[in-house]
């Protein structure tokens, strides 16, 4: 028995086919049935319905990936956990979403860095619901997402690390022309064209939920996943939108007007988001301090 095998045993059952699964590891096809075949032969089962046109797991199978998850994260932390006077050594697969990488998270980052130099923090972006699918895969250890918004993959647990406040945000020449408050944001969001944050991703949810909880009535003119995106449409007097912020620096240097959204005002929690066996270990509970320290409105549990 090897790990990579046990590897490639959990890359089948997350992706369903032998074919994907060898994508994934870097392997052959046939490389992928000969570490299936070698793995039965050590355990003395059989790990798959083979009838089938699609790899089904046995009970037998079902039972062997949950032990080659356990074993591999426990494999995977030992790094971690041989570190010199507490350093902390390996490498950390991360996601994150846009407004953790223009905000709290680049200096996080850096902090950690000189805290731990042998620690490589590998960085990718996404969308809350595309990362979360991504970690219940095992493509990544830990993620910076907002809290999670149904339907998300369950085995997923949460540290809470800040909140974001959402905000009505407005070319700063509407602002001077209408004296704006906050009944006339909501006015304003009805009668300007709207520049929506996209509705798969979990804040695009929380914003159309709010809009119709208000049963306010928007004209839809973009609907973008780019936060980074929206902020400069507005900029450029094209239509107004709601989106979380963690601080108003960002619109402020744009010249933006910023009103708070909803009464009392819409809050959403971004939080270090795990799987249940939390394979970072003490990795992800650096990360989520040092993110907590360099945060405007850290939460703590």
């Amino acid at each position: 028995m090897s790990l990579r095998a046990l590897r490639t045993l959990v890359a089948i059952a997350q992706y369903g086919s032998f074919a994907r699964a060898a994508d994934v590891v870097c392997l052959t096809q046939s490389a992928v049935s000969l570490h299936v075949r070698s793995l039965e032969e050590d355990f003395n089962a059989q790990l798959f319905d083979r009838s089938k046109r699609v790899p089904v797991l046995t009970d037998a199978g079902h039972l062997a990936v949950q032990r080659a998850q356990e074993i591999l994260a426990l494999y995977d932390g030992i790094a971690a956990e041989l570190g010199e006077g507490g350093e902390l050594t390996g490498r950390l697969r991360l996601g994150a979403i846009q407004t953790a990488l223009a905000g709290a998270l680049p200096a996080a980052l850096a902090s950690l860095h000189q805290q731990h130099p042998r620690l490589r923090v590998l960085v990718s972006a996404g969308m809350s619901a595309e990362l979360a699918i991504r970690l219940d895969a095992g493509e990544l250890d830990a993620a910076v997402t907002t809290e999670p918004v149904k339907p998300y993959p369950t085995g997923l647990v949460s540290t809470p690390l800040y909140q974001e406040g959402f905000w009505i945000i407005a070319p700063a020449a509407l602002a001077l022309e209408e004296g704006l408050d906050g009944q006339k944001g909501r006015a304003l969001l009805q009668r300007q064209p709207f520049i929506r944050f996209d509705r798969r991703a979990w804040a695009g949810r929380t914003i159309d939920s709010e809009l119709k909880r208000q049963r306010l009535r928007v004209q839809t003119d973009m609907e973008l996943d780019s936060q980074e995106a929206i902020i400069q449409m507005v900029a450029s007097g094209l239509g107004v939108a709601v989106v979380p912020l963690a601080s108003l620096q960002r619109c402020q240097r744009e010249g933006l007007h910023c009103l708070p959204f909803g009464e009392p005002q819409l809050c959403r929690r971004v939080v270090l988001l795990e799987r249940e066996d939390r394979p970072a270990g003490r990795m992800a509970m650096a990360l989520a301090q040092v993110i907590r320290s360099h945060s405007d409105v850290p939460i703590l549990e």
